[in-house]
């Protein structure tokens, strides 16, 4: 009885007697055991009431339970809809009237607050020990099941996007989205059964549970489990593992501790980084410590992967690699594709590119066209060796003057300064000029930073009309839980600083 995506990442782990998790106190659980755990799952779901399309949304802790419900789901033919644990009951309510899932999961603690919004919905409740109504669902169900029969076109996931421009959008992902890009990943990559992977992402994110989790679940590997990136953690038990899959902030954490050195990291053969830009000072200190080079890659909610540095062969700094295998990528500007290492919005098309946005049909015309090219909304360009700059999101654009302004190529400039340690520019309301280039620096660990002497550090290196007309140091700039820049927030703070004063 087929269902793709369960068929390749779960029904294998019938018959494994071996380690699959292995938790941060050394405790294990093999194949076998997490297989039943999926199918106790699944028959928990389905005595909720949950049938195949139905849709299932966690809001919940990191958790071998938790992911058995990602799998149990799957195998059911429903709908999975994972929620960032740090949403209000607000945020959580606009979800789950969207997208009226048959089911809801929370953390036992929120249930009292989040049931008003949860209302139309059956609420039950699941905690990182698996204790709770639905951990006792689990504990009592039977562990035989039969997957429901399912095609690749069906949905696998609802994932919604961030909604710094508006609405939140759900992106529809279907089985054959979710598993041709672990096949190709993991092809690309050269994950095989013997790879340990160290799994600190969160699950409620496409990098960690459809990159991380997928991929070492096809290949058969191994996964060091963690509920989050405990720097003390992740340095004892790296000697376990083969390959870390991370966001930035991961590696200058590493960085900053000198355990972490080359003896450390010998055995390790990939370091992947990935859902923010990766600072190529970053790269280059990376190196120098360890000998290796991170490999950075370019995805997307709405897309999974699209590009990767070569696994072979030059990781190049302050790029985001080729296109993957069976995945097209352009730029376009006014209806053309620019020429080479002009700058444009990327456009992709591929098995990776989702369905749709759930109950948003005019959104998703505007973005997915009808020959199945989807605009990213990222502008960027290709170097004449075909390596993918990303050079900002198209919203992040400022128009000074008249001129276009990428803010990427000012934050190089920026974060080139010794003090430095990173930069954000973006575009604040003028009187004069419509917009104007503003930064917000960080110093450099124990460096006194004078935001003044930087921008002037700038006047021989970048045209007038593109350096900073004002910048302001701060200790950190916001970040989301994956580790992007808040540019919105940066904006909304600063939005009256050349205002005229009252």
């Amino acid at each position: 009885m087929p269902n793709p995506l369960y068929d390749a990442l779960f029904a294998p782990l019938a018959h494994r007697a071996g380690p699959l998790l292995i938790l941060q106190d050394s405790e294990t659980i093999t194949g076998t055991a997490f297989h039943a755990m999926i199918a106790r799952a699944a028959n928990a779901l389905r005595a909720a009431g949950v049938q195949a399309g139905d849709r299932v949304a966690v809001q919940i802790a990191k958790s071998p339970e938790a992911l058995a419900i990602y799998a149990a789901t799957v195998s059911i033919g429903a709908v999975f809809l994972p929620l960032n644990p740090a949403y209000t009951p607000p945020e959580v309510g606009y979800f789950l009237t969207d997208a009226t899932p048959r089911l809801f999961l929370c953390d036992p603690a929120k249930a009292e607050a989040l049931a008003a919004v949860a209302s139309q919905t059956t609420l039950k409740t699941l905690d990182a020990k698996g204790d709770g109504s639905f951990g006792e669902d689990i504990a009592a169900a039977d562990a035989q099941f039969v997957p429901q029969i399912r095609l690749g076109s069906d949905l696998a996931a609802i994932l919604y996007t961030s909604g710094t421009t508006g609405r939140s959008k759900g992106a529809m992902l279907t089985q054959d989205n979710l598993l041709s890009n672990a096949q190709t990943l993991a092809d690309l990559w050269r994950f095989t059964q013997t790879d340990v992977l160290l799994h600190a992402l969160p699950i409620f994110h496409t990098h960690g549970l459809f990159v991380a989790s997928n991929v070492s679940l096809l290949t058969g590997g191994q996964m060091i489990f963690l509920p989050t990136f405990e720097l003390g953690t992740v340095l004892r038990l790296l000697p376990q593992a083969t390959a870390l899959m991370g966001v930035p902030t991961f590696y200058t954490r590493l960085l900053e501790d000198a355990r972490f050195d080359r003896g450390l990291t010998a055995h390790m053969r990939l370091f992947v980084s990935g859902s923010a830009p990766l600072l190529a000072e970053t790269h280059r200190q990376f190196h120098a410590r360890t000998g290796q080079s991170i490999l950075e890659r370019y995805g997307m909610t709405e897309t999974n992967m699209n590009t990767s540095n070569p696994y072979d062969g030059e990781r190049r700094a302050g790029t985001v690699g080729f296109p993957l295998p069976g995945v097209e990528l352009r730029i376009m500007a006014d209806g053309a594709e620019v020429p080479q290492g002009g700058v444009g919005g990327i456009e992709v098309r591929g098995p990776n590119v989702f369905a749709g946005y759930w109950q948003m049909p005019e959104k998703t015309r505007e973005e997915l066209r009808p020959d199945g090219w989807f605009i990213t909304g990222d502008l960027g360009q290709i170097d004449p060796d075909g390596y993918v700059q990303i050079v900002g999101r198209a919203k992040d654009l400022v128009i000074s003057g008249g001129f276009n302004i990428y803010p990427i190529e000012v934050e190089l400039a920026l974060d080139d300064h010794p003090d430095v340690l990173e930069s954000a520019v973006i575009g604040l309301p003028h009187p004069d000029f419509g917009e104007a280039v503003f930064a917000v620096l960080v110093a450099q660990k124990g460096r006194t930073l004078d935001a003044d002497a930087v921008l002037a550090s700038l006047s021989d290196r970048l045209a007038r009309f593109k350096q900073p007309k004002a910048a302001v140091v701060v200790a950190e700039l916001p970040r989301n839980t994956m580790g992007k820049v808040q540019k919105a927030a940066l904006r909304a703070s600063y939005a009256a600083w050349f205002q005229p004063k009252a």
